[in-house]
């Protein structure tokens, strides 16, 4: 590659990556974007996809188990985890191609390789190509963090890229973290028959979620099986041929749990590391670059997006952040930041956990005088007809302006409902907006209509 100057070069190809460099294209200008692996980043190649690929096949596999429920049965069923794995591997494989078939057909302009900054405006790909542009985004992701002595080693101690292709289904698992990643994947190897314990250090599971609803997560992971430590550390792992010994501190004393395997699922740090940060005057704080709210660092020309720049570690974040960037970057007029408290949260574990905006609790400590409202999937036919009844819809509306603070639902196919609330949230919807849009019938969205209604005390279904 000869040298080359562009308009902006985009050093990762994740969902924030590719999505800045193709509305950047979309506004004229001349972008190229460097990859060093696969296009999609994490996410879509060792993380939100092809985990769910996972996730539905043990769902199929959890229904196949309850067969009767439904009135039918099938004998001899059994799941083979090779193909299971080569699935979730194919989907992925399926959409990064589709990645490259967007990025040429808005002309961006794709080099393969390790992007370093030497100084602003310059970047040099695998040490001897050098491009030029007037504007960097830089949207490098984020990797599993490592806690000392209990470092993954791919054998028997495993991060989420170990845990999505396993070579043999485990027969014990010990996952250390609770987060989404631990639950979902402490639900898909529970599902399958794995004997599945959770040590978290927190005093709840998903403690980012509502408390109450942390709750109803923990009964129903309990209910199917799993062992769940909370307020409790691994402190050592003794790791040996067939399985790993390790050793936890609870508060109620040191206990030991042995594992055939073992995974790591405490939280993710930015990839800052060989990018030729040092060159410019970007700042660094804790693992991640820091930015203001138009995603610009202290190297003006220089912009972060996604996982590097820290929480909320979400895909649909980084796009976000990459569309407001590009926009910004272009002179765009009517433009605002993206409200942080407004991204949604969704976890896929069994049952599905999504939320956005406070929780009751954070809500309360903001001093806001609230109206709580609940509706149980127990009262809802779509839920009862699916033969999934567990579950909540809960809504927190500010008891003077009306203006919903959060959402909060545990269920089925929640992370597919959650998206009413956040539009609902954007729109500055209140209470009465809500309770005058018609729900369709029969369907699990007509819980939320009922907990807005619950909130005023007018619930018609419970």
């Amino acid at each position: 590659m000869a040298d080359a100057e562009f308009d902006l070069i985009v050093i990762g190809g994740g969902p924030g990556g590719y999505v800045a460099a193709i509305r950047a294209a979309q506004l004229g200008m001349k972008t190229a974007l460097v990859e060093r692996e696969h296009l999609g980043g994490i996410c879509l190649n060792w993380g939100c996809i092809p985990t769910k690929a996972l996730l539905r096949s043990s769902e199929v596999w959890h229904l196949m188990q309850n067969l009767s429920d439904f009135g039918m049965s099938a004998d001899n069923i059994k799941f083979d985890i090779g193909a299971v794995v080569s699935r979730s591997r194919g989907v992925a494989k399926q959409l990064s191609g589709g990645i490259g078939h967007l990025l040429k057909k808005n002309k961006v302009t794709v080099f393969n390789g390790a992007a370093k900054l030497d100084g602003a405006g310059k970047v040099v790909v695998d040490g001897d190509k050098t491009m030029t542009a007037k504007n960097v985004i830089v949207a490098t992701g984020a990797r599993a963090r490592s806690l000392p002595g209990l470092e993954a080693d791919g054998d028997r101690v495993w991060t989420y890229r170990e845990a999505m292709v396993p070579k043999v289904m485990p027969k014990s698992l010990l996952v250390v973290g609770s987060g989404a990643i631990g639950v979902e994947f402490a639900s898909f190897y529970n599902d399958l028959g794995a004997d599945v314990t959770i040590v978290e250090i927190m005093d709840r599971v998903l403690p980012v979620e509502d408390a109450e609803i942390s709750a109803m997560a923990r009964k129903s992971f309990e209910k199917q099986g799993m062992r769940i430590l909370t307020e409790a550390k691994v402190a050592e792992l003794e790791r040996g041929k067939s399985g790993v010994k390790a050793t936890v501190e609870t508060k109620d004393g040191v206990e030991t749990i042995e594992a055939e395997y073992v995974i790591m699922a405490v939280g993710i740090i930015g990839n800052t590391e060989h990018v030729g940060l040092d060159t410019t005057k970007v700042e660094v704080d804790r693992g991640h670059i820091k930015t203001n709210e138009w995603n610009e660092t202290a190297e003006p020309g220089v912009y972060a997006i996604g996982d590097v720049t820290g929480p909320p570690w979400l895909a649909h974040k980084a796009s976000h952040e990459g569309v407001i960037c590009v926009e910004k970057i272009a002179g765009i007029e009517g433009l605002h930041p993206m409200d942080k408290s407004k991204i949604p949260g969704c976890t896929y574990a069994r049952p599905q956990v999504a939320s956005v905006g406070m929780t009751e609790a954070a809500a309360k400590d903001a001093g806001h005088e609230i109206k709580v409202g609940k509706f149980p999937f127990m009262g809802n036919g779509k839920a009862i007809a699916l033969g999934d009844p567990e579950g909540m819809v809960k809504t927190v509306f500010d008891a003077k302006t009306g203006e919903l603070l959060g959402a909060h639902m545990i269920g089925a196919e929640v992370t597919e409902l959650i998206q009413g609330y956040v539009v609902a949230q954007t729109l500055e919807t209140t209470e009465a907006e809500l309770m005058h849009t018609v729900f369709p019938h029969p369907t699990l969205s007509e819980m939320m209509h009922e907990s807005v209604l619950d909130a005023y005390g007018r619930a018609i279904h419970f």
